[in-house]
């Protein structure tokens, strides 16, 4: 078939097979054109097709030569319909570790179930032993409570107030005043139990009972705080109660594991290009903002970047894991510096649909959202005839 983007609102619902492998095999060429890493030998990543999981899993490998095994959730793709950019990005990941030597496997199935906690355990046990990183990065609207089946769903609301400012659509450059009514408290404990820390401790829970995670091991999810510009929306919002909720798993989590030297973090990052980010109001249009203001400086990153730089700087220090007052680690220092966000203050009271183009990266913020799912990518041919299934080689 010939695959063409299709969207619907802030998602696309074609991914691209040959894109989204070249998007994979670029990343693993940043890995490999940077200094060796002294880091985890068994790393599991729950939600490991995209973003920050598929990022750490490729660092970990191709930068450590760690063995991984990937969870996410399966894609069908059939002659007339495409599979998830995950599932090409995966079986992409899959054929480099493959051809590189790297044992790597994949768990296809709903990381909330208690099934695939158990078959990815009996995974571990039979090819690794034990794990000795685990990184959660599951994002989704929607989950469904293990024990109870009830299931709940999130909403990306303020709490208390309206909140009013102004938005952008990124696929026509059209700015607009948005006003967001706020959550109620149902609202705002369902996305609690679906983006706060439920899943992550129920993991390390199902992983230490089936001794199949190391003493010493480190367990690391991803949180969000952003500038004072977007906090009415995010981290005072419902996602932001969810963030502290998980940040609270942290520390719990730290707690039980240290005994045995282990221990558990929250990894703040930065604002970047993502189905999840794409969906909040205001977001997209700060991040286009923060990208032409970052990439004049010098200092913007994506996911593999930011990766690296949690890995080597980060996490496998040599002189140990800094964090802030909070315990957290901290990887959006650069998008926080007080340079870039005077610059963001500046120019934000100066966006319009005329001056998008000028004074934001827009076209580079539209871009990266087409290459998540592997369109807009170099060297691919969208007019040739390819066939939409894909295998995920060691599938599981």
């Amino acid at each position: 078939m010939i695959i063409k983007p299709r969207t619907r609102g802030f998602i696309c619902t074609t991914a691209h097979p040959a894109g989204c492998a070249q998007q994979v095999q670029k990343q693993i060429e940043y890995i490999r054109t940077r200094p060796a890493l002294k880091g985890p030998r068994n790393v599991l990543v729950i939600g490991a097709s995209t973003g920050y999981g598929l990022a750490s899993r490729i660092t970990a490998a191709f930068g450590a030569g760690a063995a991984t095994v990937g969870v996410y959730r399966p894609s069908t793709a059939t002659e007339t319909r495409t599979a998830s950019a995950g599932w090409y990005n995966s079986a992409a990941f899959e054929q480099a570790a493959l051809e590189a030597g790297l044992r790597s496997y994949s768990v296809c199935g709903d990381a909330f179930t208690r099934e695939t906690k158990e078959r990815t355990a009996d995974l571990i046990r039979r090819e690794l032993g034990q794990v000795d990183l685990v990184i959660y990065s599951v994002a989704t609207g929607r989950r469904t409570d293990p024990v109870t089946g009830q299931v709940y769903n999130s909403v990306l609301k303020p709490i208390g107030e309206p909140y009013t400012n102004k938005t952008v659509n990124f696929h026509n450059g059209e700015v607009s005043q948005v006003t967001v009514d706020p959550a109620s408290e149902p609202e705002i404990e369902d996305t609690v139990h679906v983006m706060g820390g439920e899943d992550w401790q129920l993991w390390i829970d199902s992983l230490k009972a089936a001794g199949v995670l190391a003493d010493n091991a480190v367990t690391l999810a991803f949180s969000y705080i952003g500038p004072e510009l977007t906090q009415e929306i995010y981290r005072k919002g419902t996602i932001g109660r969810a963030k502290d909720h998980l940040e609270a798993t942290a520390r719990l989590l730290d707690s039980q594991l240290a005994p045995g030297g282990g221990r558990a973090y929250v990894a703040v990052s930065k604002g970047l290009v993502t189905q999840s980010s794409s969906a909040l109001p205001v977001v997209p249009l700060y991040i286009s903002l923060l990208y032409k203001i970052m990439k004049g400086q010098g200092t913007h990153e994506g996911c593999i970047e930011q990766a690296y730089r949690l890995f080597n700087e980060r996490l496998y220090a040599a002189g140990g894991i800094p964090v802030d007052e909070a315990g957290r680690i901290r990887i959006d220092d650069w998008e926080l510096k007080p340079s870039v966000q005077a610059e963001v203050d500046r120019l934000w009271p100066h966006l319009t649909t005329e001056t998008m183009d000028e004074l934001s990266d827009l076209r580079g913020y539209r871009e990266e959202f087409f290459q998540l799912f592997g369109f807009e990518t170099a060297g691919i041919d969208y007019e040739a005839d390819t066939d939409p299934v894909v295998i995920v080689p060691n599938q599981f």
